[in-house]
């Protein structure tokens, strides 16, 4: 059994991609870069953020390949990439991507069981695939597409005493069932981790291990400040809570290629290349806001350092 995941910030990747469409691993490579240099704990690869219902599964076991042999054990990387519906189908995918040398398997939550299916239905799957890919680490992901299914407090305990679960990304968005799942896997290996902004101080408060989410694509290091001094600055964490909830509503606004065009100003040479979105519908004043988001924020960051520095 693989360590647990260590607590932080774990950004949910984007892909960049040629001009022609492939995948661009030039530009992969220094954008692994950029997130170990800004804070990162850990790497999510092959995940909505990078596209992976719109990758084939050679290019989704390519990528997860490609990101942890960059990252060279400087941090961990975990990976999901399981799009299909038949259960035998996902377990080819899922051995695929764990022979990539992944440190946990991620599986995507509404793959398990259809919307108007229960919670059984939910937990037969979870075992066909938990005894078909053995001594793997799996974590869950509750992605919104193609319908997002949330895990109930006893769902989650269940996967926890499995002991092959060590990763959820929390996308409820709420604090009081945030509250109820973290009580419900206390003591155990499973870490929430919150892909909400809005909440995330709140949600450390009760017990959460971290962040992973879109908006570590902008900026990061806020993130990681966050996290691990919330405790010892409370004043400074409460003002970067409400900076990175607010501007948080930026993700609305023609993700991903907003978030590449943010990296683009902020040195990683990818283009703005979508197979989700039509680059060539990003609006001028779309483009205005990334250019005063990265205003603000730098201005957040001397005001960060002067009060380190004080």
């Amino acid at each position: 059994m693989k360590p647990e995941v260590p607590n932080g910030i774990w950004p949910t990747m984007v892909t960049p991609f040629t001009a022609s469409g492939s995948i661009d691993y030039d530009a992969l490579e220094m954008l692994i870069e950029w997130y170990i240099a800004h804070g990162s704990d850990g790497l999510f690869a092959v995940c909505q953020s990078s596209e992976m219902f719109y990758l084939s599964l050679e290019e989704r076991v390519a990528l997860a390949k490609f990101v942890v042999e960059k990252a060279d054990g400087r941090l961990p990387v975990i990976a999901s990439g399981h799009i299909s519906d038949r259960a035998d189908d996902q377990v080819e995918e899922l051995g695929r991507i764990a022979s990539t040398g992944v440190d946990a398997v991620v599986l995507v939550s509404n793959r398990l069981a259809a919307r108007e299916e229960d919670d059984e239905v939910w937990k037969r799957n979870a075992e066909y695939i938990l005894e078909r890919v053995p001594e793997v680490q799996f974590g869950i992901y509750e992605c919104p597409y193609p319908y997002k299914r949330l895990l109930s407090p006893e769902l989650l305990r269940w996967c926890a005493d499995t002991g092959r679960f060590s990763f959820l990304k929390d996308t409820c968005c709420d604090v009081e069932q945030m509250r109820e799942k973290l009580e419900a896997v206390r003591g155990s290996r499973l870490k929430l981790f919150n892909a909400n902004s809005s909440t995330l101080l709140e949600s450390l408060k009760l017990g959460a291990a971290g962040f992973s989410g879109v908006m570590a694509n902008f900026h990061l290091d806020l993130y990681a400040y966050l996290v691990k001094r919330w405790r010892t600055d409370p004043a400074i964490a409460d003002a970067i809570q409400a900076f990175l909830g607010v501007v948080s509503l930026v993700e609305l606004q023609y993700y991903p290629v907003n978030a590449k065009y943010h990296l683009q100003l902020s040195g990683v040479p990818l283009q703005l290349r979508s197979r989700v979105s039509d680059e060539t519908c990003f609006k001028p004043n779309q483009k205005l806001e990334i250019e005063q988001l990265q205003v603000l924020t730098s201005y957040v960051r001397e005001r960060l350092k002067s009060n380190v520095s004080s």
